[in-house]
């Protein structure tokens, strides 16, 4: 079954940083491109990070230059670390592939106190 467990979500203030960890199942991960998302309370998911498989990365204009999206294809897993995290950057984060997404996480929730 595909599953997607994301973590390394937290309490933090303005400035500090997280790193967000996903484990993938194989059928997922494999060589997709797979991303981060977030959704903030009455806001719609959007994506903020994504990678391919050969690693090439992109990012919303909103967290460029502060979040670095990586992977490690050995263990199914992506990461994103988060730097100058700002108020609102606090969302629940999801991982999932980009394009055709499967069955979403519980997703981790990451709150940026002032």
């Amino acid at each position: 079954q595909a599953q997607l467990v994301e973590s390394g979500g937290g309490l933090v203030q303005a400035g500090g940083s997280l790193r967000l960890s996903c484990a993938a199942s194989g059928s997922i991960f494999s060589a997709n491109t797979m991303g981060w998302y977030r959704q903030a309370p009455g806001k719609q998911r959007d994506l903020v990070a994504r990678i391919t498989a050969s690693g090439f990365t992109d990012y919303a204009d909103s967290v460029k230059g502060r979040f670095t999206i990586s992977r490690d294809n050995l263990k199914n897993t992506v990461y994103l670390q988060m730097n100058s995290l700002k108020t609102e950057d606090t969302a629940v984060y999801y991982c999932n592939r980009v394009g055709i997404v499967t069955s979403w996480g519980q997703g981790t929730q990451v709150t940026v106190s002032s």
